[in-house]
């Protein structure tokens, strides 16, 4: 199995079914939270079945799917919140974010550490390699393990397709040059946890997808 050394649980947000991540190590049993979405109740149901509390709660982004649950499940552990510094207006602007769904949020805490690109994250005998990917929102980031040969991609890219840019902070060629740089260069078998709908491959996306067809500016040798 290619995420032999990590242990994956997806939750899947009501509404916007987002995709959230609960990743332990599986050598040494530290988890983290990736994307809580609007599941924090779930997220805390499966800590207190592991009889443990993450060493952090990440995100990919501030768009809201990915963050109504981050107030809830940063009292409810203590864990901190790790943000990059290029996402901070949206990540204030959560409330905001909301009232345009009709959705009341709690305001989320102020991040506790900034991501910067290039930076490991190490969780008891794991890492996850930062790396700064916008486009899809100015300071998105994906979260990838050599080791596991897995990676968390929050809305850069998904099966077929590729996220929005329409969106306050969106650029399409940004995005299209973050992707060949930081996502493409992955090695081929490395499965890309998205954050909606089902995981899919490197390789996968890069012979299928119609975003990352050269003419596109798709390929990592354009």
């Amino acid at each position: 199995m290619p995420d032999a050394a990590l242990h994956i649980t997806t939750v899947v947000s009501d509404g916007f079914g987002e995709n959230g991540y609960l990743v332990r190590c599986a050598d040494t049993g530290e988890l983290v939270v990736i994307d809580p979405g609007n599941r924090a109740d779930r997220f805390i149901a499966l800590l207190q079945e592991a009889g443990t509390a993450p060493t952090g709660i990440l995100l990919t982004h501030a768009h809201l799917d990915h963050i109504e649950g981050v107030a809830v499940l940063k009292r409810a552990t203590g864990a901190p919140v790790w943000l990059h510094p290029a996402d901070r207006p949206l990540y204030d602007a959560a409330v905001g974010q909301g009232t345009m769904f009709g959705i009341q949020v709690e305001p989320p805490p102020p991040p506790d550490h900034a991501w910067s690109h290039g930076q490991i994250y190490r969780f008891g005998a794991c890492e996850l390699e930062v790396r700064h990917v916008p486009g899809h929102a100015p300071g998105h980031v994906i979260l990838y393990s050599a080791a596991a040969g897995v990676a968390f991609v929050g809305d850069v890219v998904f099966a077929g397709s590729i996220g929005r840019t329409d969106l306050p902070g969106g650029d399409f060629q940004a995005l299209m040059a973050a992707i060949r740089a930081q996502v493409l260069t992955l090695p081929d078998e490395t499965t890309l946890y998205p954050g909606h709908g089902a995981p899919t491959t490197v390789a996968v996306e890069r012979a299928t997808n119609p975003f990352l067809s050269p003419q596109y500016g798709g390929s990592r040798f354009a």
